[in-house]
């Protein structure tokens, strides 16, 4: 009768130790998930960046972009204007571009004209010639390569929403080199959050990792709520 409850209690025993183990390991893993989840957002640096909609906004987009990636071209073309009806347009979100300029001299070029932009017109006419850029990107992939976004090419799309002497203002900005600490600081973030392809991504300084619009959404209804 004393073996059957020594064994008993042996038994409970190691049911105990057990259960104990196992919940360990759970905080364990529940611990593991959180950090790996908080580690996911970057600080971002919004400050003195062109913005879309309320910089109060809840959700703060921000796109990684070179004017010479044909896959940013599509995404503006055909995603931006459902992002802007549905999340910045309500007030839900504010959308902010940075520069990874990667193809080719265009991309440093153009970006750093953009930046002269900005700099000189301001935010709305920042955003006209952002996407007069896109819209006057060449269709041929050959041309991905090549040497197009010259400084006169630019002037010239420049001057189909600018004056003359605002063109002239901003050439002069940009000969001066006065954008290249703003291209810069693009650069290094880009770099920082180790990004190697455009367009990438950011919601409230997590990278997104879907594929379909509908994913997109429910990340930034998600970000809203948090």
């Amino acid at each position: 009768m004393a073996s059957v409850n020594k064994k008993t209690i042996q038994s409970k025993k190691q049911s105990k130790f057990i259960f104990w183990v196992i919940g360990l390991i759970a905080v364990c893993l529940f611990g593991l998930i959180f950090l790996s989840n908080t580690a996911k957002q970057e600080a971002m640096d919004y400050e003195g960046q062109p913005v879309l909609g309320e910089s109060s906004a809840p959700v703060k987009i921000v796109e990684f972009g070179d004017y010479k990636c044909p896959y940013c071209k599509n995404f503006n073309d055909s995603l931006f204007p459902n992002i802007q009806k549905d999340f910045i347009d309500t007030g839900k979100a504010s959308f902010y571009f940075m520069n990874y300029s990667f193809i080719n001299v265009d991309s440093t070029r153009s970006a750093k004209f953009a930046e002269a932009v900005f700099k000189e017109l301001g935010n709305e006419k920042f955003w006209e010639f952002h996407e007069l850029l896109y819209k006057k990107q060449p269709d041929d992939s050959k041309a991905e390569q090549m040497d197009i976004y010259t400084e006169s090419f630019l002037k010239e799309i420049l001057s189909e929403i600018a004056s003359d002497a605002e063109v002239k203002k901003v050439v002069s900005t940009y000969n001066n080199g006065q954008t290249k600490e703003a291209w810069e600081k693009d650069m290094n973030a880009a770099n920082k959050l180790s990004i190697t392809s455009t367009p990438t991504i950011f919601i409230n300084g997590v990278k997104f990792e879907g594929n379909t619009y509908d994913d997109f959404k429910e990340r930034v209804n998600e970000a809203a709520k948090e």
